[in-house]
């Protein structure tokens, strides 16, 4: 049962990168009844929902989780999520940090932390903006206090304070007025004056101001150098020893070097063997050196140490994908993909979906040629064939297309289905297979009449006396291809009103027929017939008026 719990969630996961959400969500709550205590299914479902736009639902299914394995940081980050979505910032704010306490690194805590925060400080920001002249008691005040008293008398003061009741925001350009400062040292009660005395002058030259995002970003880097100091300051010997060799197997590796590189990753691994980073390297030297199989062992490995120790997601999913990718490397496609979609179901990188779909390609075609066996295409025509002469032609089509399936490089058997299709009055179908037919084998005289025999039988006479013109070509004696020659000929000038309207309906004839240049040529012809013959000299005059001739609009005697 446990095996058909975790093939669910498997799917369920495929089906969550792929974005059906409702079938997701469906896949895991059916694991869910199979193993109702696995914290990882509520935690994918949770994911589903609040992809879906279903917050409530995410909520529920993040508790759970938290519950079921309070020491899972997933399960708080899950939480935090649905709580930030929900608009409950300062439960979000909490969530997060109660899955801090746990792993006080994780980045992916930490960056919802940090959101969480700036919207809860913007929401305080704006309450502090609010207007202090805005009060209702705000002249009342004013003209009692001892300070402002004497002002008030003033009618320039009284407009003053009315309009920056209209328009706080003109607050800004009056803090150089002293009267403005007064004001609000009584309405705030806080003695703003005494902050204003003068202050020694600067004297040093001014740095020039970076760009408000430059600055930012700036300062952004500075405090993640700061962390990063700190964090390495607090490491036990061991772990700095460890940075210190990883720091030389990654010079040695971009130099190709991959002896030394080896060397120092092993030197990591011994010196602190709970890092996975250390491990997916030394994979990563073997990859290079095309040890694909050693390559996985190591990523899996690393994996195993990953989830003891509580490793970053992105760390966990980037090993899966080398996993895969050892795997295609191997022509090992359905691992490749297996190891892919687990990726993606760890961390969705943009990278490892393309991945993704690469190799479902290749796994398609593999299927489409593993399939492919003349021997029983052989047969399944045969089959065909006799089904055709009995008259069954529906079950002729289900075995040529079979026979077509397993040898799609027999052109007969696409003449073949489309004769089913003639019979069958599938004249778009049967043509689309003649086209297929002679594409892999243009000189096959009978794709070339059959072909003629369904643009006669669609009406389009010109096309199907080309295609039979053509039959003639390579078999002089083909009387069958001669005797639709005729028949075409014959319905193309039989009724003069009637071969105009179907010309003029040509697309290929209005278009001839709209070029100022032919529009001469015809003209002169009718004048000077001698003229044709330099006019056929150029091809592709003459192909346009041989598409007239054929049309039946025109005629040479």
């Amino acid at each position: 049962m446990a095996n058909k719990a975790t093939q669910l969630k498997d799917q369920g996961n495929a089906a969550l990168s792929a974005g059906k959400l409702d079938e997701a969500v469906e896949l895991y709550t059916e694991a869910l009844a199979i193993d109702p205590e696995n914290h990882v299914l509520y935690s994918n479902r949770s994911a589903a929902y609040a992809k879906a736009g279903k917050y409530l639902e995410a909520l529920q299914d993040a508790e759970k989780t938290v519950s079921l394995k309070p020491d899972w940081v997933k399960g708080h980050s899950r939480k935090g999520a649905a709580l930030a979505y929900l608009g409950r910032d300062t439960e979000a704010q909490k969530a997060y940090e109660e899955g801090l306490k746990y792993e006080p690194n994780n980045e992916q805590l930490k960056e919802g932390l940090q959101e969480v925060k700036a919207k809860l400080e913007a929401n305080q920001h704006g309450a502090r903006l609010m207007n202090p002249f805005a009060g209702p008691d705000v002249m009342s005040k004013l003209q009692n206090n001892p300070k402002t008293k004497a002002m008030f008398e003033d009618p320039s003061y009284r407009q003053l304070i009315q309009d920056l009741q209209n328009n706080p925001s003109a607050m800004a350009t009056k803090l150089g007025d002293p009267r403005v400062l007064a004001t609000l040292s009584v309405l705030l009660g806080v003695d703003l004056e005494a902050s204003n005395e003068e202050e020694p002058m600067d004297t040093t030259e001014p740095s020039p101001r970076l760009d408000p995002k430059e600055e930012k970003k700036k300062r952004e880097e500075d405090e993640r150098k700061k962390e990063e100091k700190a964090k390495y300051d607090a490491l036990p010997e061991n772990k700095k020893k460890a940075l210190g060799e990883k720091e030389k197997g990654n010079a040695a590796y971009k130099k190709k070097n991959f002896v030394a590189a080896l060397e120092h990753y092993n030197k990591a691994v011994e010196l602190d063997p709970t890092d996975m980073t250390y491990i997916t390297n030394l994979a990563a030297v073997h990859f290079e050196q095309k040890d694909y199989l050693k390559c996985i062992e190591l990523c899996k490995q690393a994996i195993d140490i990953g989830r003891e120790n509580r490793a970053d997601f992105k760390l966990i999913a980037k090993a899966y994908t080398r996993i895969g990718n050892s795997y295609k490397k191997l022509k090992d496609f359905t691992n490749a993909k297996l190891n892919f979609e687990k990726s993606l179901s760890e961390f969705r990188s943009p990278e490892t979906k393309t991945l993704l779909s690469e190799v479902e390609s290749l796994i398609r075609e593999e299927e489409r040629k593993a399939y492919i066996n003349p021997e029983i295409a052989e047969q399944e025509k045969e089959k065909g064939n006799e089904f055709f002469r009995k008259g069954q032609y529906a079950d002729a089509l289900k075995c040529y297309s079979e026979a077509i399936k397993r040898n799609p490089g027999d052109a007969k058997v696409y003449s073949n289905r489309a004769a089913c299709y003639t019979k069958l009055a599938a004249f778009d179908l049967g043509l689309k297979d003649c086209d297929s037919c002679l594409e892999l084998e243009p000189t096959f005289v009978k794709g070339w009449i059959r072909k003629g025999k369904i643009l006669q039988g669609m009406q389009q006479y010109s096309k199907a006396s080309t295609a039979f013109q053509k039959a003639m070509e390579l078999d002089p004696n083909a009387s069958e291809a001669l005797d639709g020659y005729r028949a075409c000929m014959m319905q193309t000038n039989s009724n003069p009103e009637e071969v105009r309207k179907r010309a003029m309906a040509d697309p290929e004839v209005q278009a001839i027929l709209r070029d100022p240049a032919m529009r001469m040529i015809l003209e002169q012809m009718q004048n000077e017939p001698r003229a044709l013959q330099d006019h056929l000299k150029n091809p592709a005059i003459a192909t346009k008026i041989q598409k007239l001739i054929e049309s039946g609009l025109i005629s040479i005697h």
